[in-house]
């Protein structure tokens, strides 16, 4: 039978995955809004709250993070980029082509979490046969 530990991984690898998903949408109507007057980019920063919840605590081992990882932590809220400035006379601090490569890269973490999953159901898979 499998520990109770088993899934612990694939719980914050979901995780991740959903914050990736959720990323990618707020890009993609950041690209959306590139004309439109005052929009401010937003943007979702899940490895902070990740790297938080990992530093939480006196564990040494990365097994030992992951187990006591607090799940309903691991939900970042998406914010304003009121930070990034703007150059345009509209005051809107969408800039395409960075916007482009945030998005490209956000698709590939979110097929590499994906795979990641699929890996761990796999080696669980093995085990179990």
């Amino acid at each position: 039978m499998l520990n109770s530990n088993a899934f612990n991984y694939v719980d914050v690898l979901t995780k991740a995955a959903d914050a990736s998903w959720t990323r990618e949408n707020i890009i993609t109507n950041n690209i959306a809004n590139v004309d439109t007057v005052g929009y401010k980019r937003k943007d979702l920063d899940f490895e902070s709250v990740l790297r938080t919840q990992l530093k939480r605590g006196d564990y040494d081992s990365l097994d030992d993070k992951i187990n006591n990882v607090n799940l309903s932590k691991l939900n970042p809220e998406p914010f304003s980029d009121t930070e990034s400035y703007s150059y345009r006379l509209d005051g809107n601090n969408v800039d395409i082509d960075v916007e482009q490569v945030e998005l490209a890269s956000e698709q590939l973490k979110y097929q590499a979490l994906t795979t990641s999953i699929n890996n761990q159901f796999s080696r669980m898979r093995d085990v179990i046969k």
